[in-house]
């Protein structure tokens, strides 16, 4: 069987691909590159005996012999990388976000169009047993149509977050709105119902006690309240509340499925509460289910980020290139319906509120009015469409705090010698690539 070739951006991330191709067996990771040294040296131990090539620089890595590029670079910058992988002849899996403004959604979209490449988005809270089982249900019409749905992603990076910025004032998640990391909680939903947002409202929370001691300029947390195309209503939360939340419920016209709170313990938001009626009007004596589902290959799974789902996603863009037709990836239609709610969101919050239409690149017509929107919080990105990280403006945060998480990083290099191995055997969301 002929193994997809795979080149990975983000030595970081790269860990997790080494060990998907080792355990499915259906693709090999032949290129790594990554602009910082020691990532690239602590790689080559974990990938001792493998026939991979490593890069410093995109233009060198991109010229690679392979099939097909996952990024897994800084979170603002996959759409350019992206761009250009597939315009060389590449497939594409993207970590999340897959843009940061509209310029580059109308451009990523195209670029798809043009090369006939596949681009599949790496969301893999769609492919956890729960939500995965959640779009079986739903498909299966077990619930019925949707009518309401909610989700959290509710993340307190307080103690990690010298690890992931690095003391950096600019660097992404410092500079990042609160709406903007929204497919965690809202992509899911997406995924198992088949239905497009239309329509957003925003609203952010102001207490930021946690993100300005850290150094991140944001809101502590936002809530996306979101229409779909059949009018249902989506509530999505998501940010740096003080507990960690990961929940999903739908409530159809015939029932309701949500996977339990994570304070139920025992894994308690991969197990499942199905409640449903067999037609709408029945309201019979109510048979809860309550089970964790398993997906399938689950020993191939076992081990991986997320309940399996980093090799769930894996597996699907793989077995995609390959021309399974079951292969369930995220394309880049559904990956902009996903992102674009948490982009509109922001700007409804910085227009007081207003409700946002959300495009649909799908339709060309829609195009051109985004086609030189640069709106962001990154300053090299934005032009002069620069939006402040919070509705407040830039607060004013100390050099000191950004030294500090500086030197807590270097500490934890120097001191905690499982840090590196926990970030390689697990692999990391973020890359040191644009460090």
């Amino acid at each position: 069987m002929k193994k997809i070739k795979i080149g990975v951006l983000g030595a970081y991330r790269g860990t997790s691909m080494i060990n998907y191709c080792k355990r499915a067996n259906n693709a090999e990771v032949v290129a790594i590159c990554d602009k910082a040294p020691e990532a690239i040296e602590t790689q080559k131990k974990f990938a001792e005996g493998l026939d991979i090539t490593y890069y410093d620089n995109f233009e060198d890595f991109i010229k690679h012999d392979m099939d097909a590029v996952v990024l897994a670079n800084y979170a603002h910058q996959h759409a350019p990388f992206a761009i250009r992988a597939m315009k060389e002849g590449k497939h594409v899996f993207s970590e999340v976000l897959p843009v940061q403004h509209m310029k580059e959604a109308v451009e990523l979209v195209e670029a798809v169009e043009e090369t006939g490449m596949i681009y599949a988005y790496g969301e893999n809270y769609c492919y956890m047993p729960s939500t995965y089982e959640m779009k079986k249900l739903y498909e299966n019409g077990e619930i019925g149509e949707l009518e309401y749905a909610e989700c959290d992603y509710l993340h307190n990076c307080e103690s990690i977050w010298a690890s992931i910025t690095y003391g950096e004032r600019d660097h992404w998640r410092n500079n990042k709105y609160a709406a903007f990391y929204c497919t965690h909680s809202l992509g899911p939903i997406i995924h198992i119902t088949g239905l497009r947002p239309v329509k957003v409202v925003g609203l952010e929370g102001l207490k930021n006690k946690r993100n300005l001691r850290v150094g991140a300029k944001g809101a502590q947390f936002a809530i996306e309240m979101v229409t779909f195309e059949n009018d249902a209503i989506v509530k999505s939360t998501h940010g740096n509340l003080y507990k960690d939340s990961i929940w999903y419920s739908l409530y159809g016209d015939k029932g309701r499925i949500e996977s339990a709170r994570e304070d139920a313990m025992n894994e308690g938001y991969y197990h499942l509460y199905v409640n449903t009626d067999d037609y709408d009007g029945q309201y019979k004596t109510p048979e809860i289910k309550y089970y964790k589902p398993e997906l399938p290959d689950a020993e191939c799974a076992r081990g991986f980020g997320h309940g399996g789902s980093d090799f769930y996603s894996m597996w699907h863009f793989v077995e995609k290139i390959k021309g399974n037709p079951d292969a369930d990836i995220i394309d880049v239609y559904e990956s902009l319906d996903m992102a674009l709610p948490g982009m509109f969101a922001y700007l409804s919050i910085l227009d007081g509120g207003v409700p946002k239409e959300i495009p649909n690149l799908r339709d060309k017509s829609e195009r051109d009015k985004w086609r030189n929107f640069t709106a962001c919080t990154d300053p090299e990105a934005a032009g002069d469409m620069l939006l402040p990280p919070c509705s407040t403006g830039v607060p004013d945060i100390s050099d000191e705090v950004y030294k500090k998480m500086y030197d807590k990083w270097q500490a934890e290099l120097q001191s905690d010698s499982g840090y590196i191995a926990a970030a390689f055997s697990q692999g990391s969301e973020d890359s040191q690539f644009n460090r």
